[in-house]
């Protein structure tokens, strides 16, 4: 083995994906074990790694170019030994010099102290914290300011992050490109104000408020007039997610969605405020946009905390419509169990974005307005491919028959619907229309009735959910 170049085992040891055959391949020979040594720049950590601190010192001599390290503490349990402290950073800190992504997930030991060791990072260029109750602010700021190529950072279910001077600072830096904020209760959206000009870099934002935690987090005058006057740019944000947010018109995050101009995905959970306004201000702006999925809150929840209820109507779908020309993947969702109210989306709406856009993907979640003749306009999409109805009770066996005369549709999914039965999809059988059919909780369906409908075929029948 001596013989071979040491650029081709390297190759060699590049495209090999699992760790454990990875490390069966290194005790081929001293020299491939030297190779697979210097090479190894990835590493995952976790309950296994007993004594831990002593562990994490071998692994970390014995590869001392990793890049990239995940300390993973998922299903830990005390009988399972104990978990990587503070002193686990130091270690990390001390021997990794070319390290430039770590993850920490439920890491219940480490806390401010631990992160302060990892301000000698200087390549840290992506951070992950998921889950840490013991750090707060105190520990993120000496982090960020420490790690000057920080442009990535996750926080997530980090309960005792509060004050928001690290997110000052990150954007008078300018080096964020993707921030996560997921259910950090002392985070709220007038936050993100906070970020400033660090809004110009920014490529991907997703922000999750804890749903039991909204009320205190409604706009004030005051973040409203700092939104104002920093005349928000975001003309490099690709990717927005905003999950159980208050947007109020003429207010916080509403002001982002005139300013995207680069956005290509656009993802609005339960969202509390959004209106037509807002979505063709952002039809003007964001002409790449790709992919839009919207799942919309009760209208009987949303009035409860704004001044007036969620005003998306049929004018937000054709003001995307006229506005998105690009737009290839459409999800929408309403609440379980929920149904929209008459100024909401109808079949209309949803019949202009397939008319003027080149729709690949559409999904209908809970759309009880969607019916049988909403299907066979469908058929007149030159574009579409997938297409997925879950609880469209509106569909029956006449609709379903229609997939024959789909041009390009080639996979069909079907959950939950009351209103389709084996006779519904006795043209697809033989016939070699879709690739892929998938039948998932549709009483009237049995699994003869999906065979031979496609040439992948799955069912599964599950009926708790009627009950």
């Amino acid at each position: 083995m001596e013989r071979f170049p040491e650029s081709l085992l390297t190759e060699i040891f590049r495209r090999i994906g699992k760790t454990s055959d990875r490390n069966s391949v290194s005790l081929v020979s001293k020299y491939i074990h030297f190779i697979e040594r210097e090479q190894r720049d990835f590493l995952r950590v976790g309950c296994g790694l007993h004594p831990a601190t002593e562990a994490l010192t071998s692994l970390c001599i014995r590869f001392p170019n990793l890049k990239k390290i995940e300390i993973i503490y998922s299903g830990w349990m005390s009988n399972l030994g104990k978990q990587l402290d503070n002193q686990g950073l130091l270690v990390i800190s001390s021997h990794c010099h070319s390290l430039s992504e770590l993850t920490l997930s439920f890491c219940s030991f480490i806390n401010d102290t631990g992160l302060g060791y990892l301000t000698s990072c200087k390549n840290l260029i992506s951070f992950k914290l998921n889950f840490a109750p013991a750090i707060s602010s105190n520990g993120i700021l000496p982090l960020v300011v420490g790690c000057k190529k920080l442009n990535t950072l996750h926080l997530i279910r980090c309960m005792k992050v509060s004050s928001v001077e690290w997110l000052e600072y990150l954007g008078r830096l300018g080096t964020l490109e993707d921030l996560v904020i997921k259910n950090c209760r002392a985070i709220g959206e007038d936050d993100l104000t906070k970020l400033g000009l660090g809004w110009r870099k920014l490529k991907h934002l997703e922000f999750e408020v804890d749903a039991y935690y909204r009320y205190p987090k409604i706009c004030n005058n005051i973040s409203v007039d700092r939104w104002l006057k920093q005349e928000v740019s975001c003309d490099e944000l690709k990717e927005l997610s905003l999950m159980n947010c208050i947007i109020a018109s003429g207010r916080g995050l509403s002001f982002v969605f005139g300013k995207c101009r680069s956005l290509e995905k656009l993802h609005l959970d339960m969202c509390i405020g959004v209106k037509d306004a807002d979505m063709a201000a952002l039809s003007q702006c964001s002409k790449n946009l790709k992919c839009l999925l919207i799942h919309l809150p009760s209208q009987f929840l949303a009035p409860v905390l704004v001044n007036s209820p969620s005003q998306m109507t049929d004018d937000s779908l054709r003001a995307l419509a006229q506005g998105c020309s690009m737009l290839e993947e459409v999800e929408l969702c309403f609440s379980d169990g929920e149904f929209p109210s008459i100024s909401c989306f109808t079949q209309n709406g949803i019949l202009a974005l397939i008319e003027s856009c080149p729709i690949r993907v559409l999904v209908l979640n809970s759309c009880c307005f969607f019916n049988d003749v909403g299907f066979a306009a469908l058929c007149t999409s030159h574009f579409l491919e997938h297409l997925e109805l879950v609880k469209c009770q509106e569909i029956t066996d006449e609709g379903i028959m229609l997939v024959m005369s789909f041009p390009y549709l080639n996979t069909l999914k079907l959950s939950k619907c009351l209103g389709v039965t084996d006779n519904g999809l006795k043209p697809l059988v033989g016939s070699g229309k879709l690739e892929t059919l998938i039948v998932e909780d549709c009483p009237q369906i049995s699994e003869h009735g999906v065979q031979g409908t496609a040439r992948s075929a799955s069912y599964k029948q599950d009926l708790s959910w009627l009950y």
